[in-house]
């Protein structure tokens, strides 16, 4: 198990006996429609997590091949290191430069744990779940990397069908480290937590007022825009990168 997983156990405390699994998460990932970095900053933003693409390349092939390793990485729990090593190998070979390092990293941890995040809210959301943990709460990492506004949701108990989780539904930026951890109505109570309907325009973080905002593009939740192989209603561009992908396909 590696360390994305290990967080999400720890944090999203779902009772024992409804165990993780993370068939959605790989699911989800396989399902993104490969597109160049212009097609997909051209998508409004609920469409994108349907997409993928990576900055700074335009090359179908070199795409895919990113595309390709974090799939393997959530299915097999593959390294950043090791993923980055790879990337760098197959870059070398087509003449490109290797990852920086805070590339590879926002690379990797933006992708994976937004596919972990996908399918943690599957889980959540299942009946028996939702029963038994109809509270989620917001938890942020304090410490000297954490955003102003993610560090005033920290703490935030909403209900767990609350509107507020269709904008803020981690991950809310690049390489954003929240999470969510679901409570029970007893754990509310013995912990006297309140329970809020919605998010104050502005909060004091103990140096000032901030508007809570999540980052720019990541105002929405990704596992509520499904995939659906009708694409009528969907961008041209992603019609288009469905089209390819049947046709590369393997026929049967």
């Amino acid at each position: 198990m590696n360390e994305f997983k290990e967080l999400l156990l720890s944090l999203l405390k779902i009772l024992p006996e409804e165990p993780m699994t993370y068939e959605e998460a790989t699911r989800y990932f396989q399902d993104k429609l490969e597109v160049t970095p212009k097609e997909f900053y051209a998508l409004h933003a609920k469409y994108r997590s349907l997409a993928f693409t990576v900055s700074g390349y335009t090359a179908a092939r070199v795409i895919s091949e990113f595309h390709e390793e974090l799939q393997r990485a959530i299915e097999e729990g593959t390294s950043m290191g090791d993923f980055k090593s790879h990337m760098d190998d197959f870059l070398e070979r087509k003449g490109l430069h290797k990852l920086h390092p805070i590339q590879a990293e926002t690379i990797f941890r933006t992708n994976v744990q937004t596919a972990y995040n996908v399918g943690a809210y599957k889980e959540m959301t299942s009946p028996a779940v939702m029963a038994a943990r109809p509270y989620w709460r917001y938890d942020a990492v304090e410490d000297s990397r954490t955003r102003p506004s993610h560090l005033a949701m920290n703490g935030r108990v909403f209900p767990a069908d609350s509107p507020v989780w269709d904008t803020w539904y981690p991950p809310n930026g690049y390489k954003c480290r929240c999470s969510i951890s679901t409570l029970s109505k007893r754990q509310v109570e013995q912990q006297g937590l309140e329970v809020e309907e919605k998010i104050p325009d502005r909060v004091d973080i103990g140096y000032g007022y901030i508007h809570v905002m999540p980052d720019k593009d990541f105002h929405y939740n990704p596992a509520k825009v499904t995939f659906d192989p009708d694409l009528e209603n969907m961008p041209e561009s992603l019609q288009k990168a469905f089209e390819r992908r049947q046709q590369d396909s393997p026929q049967e």
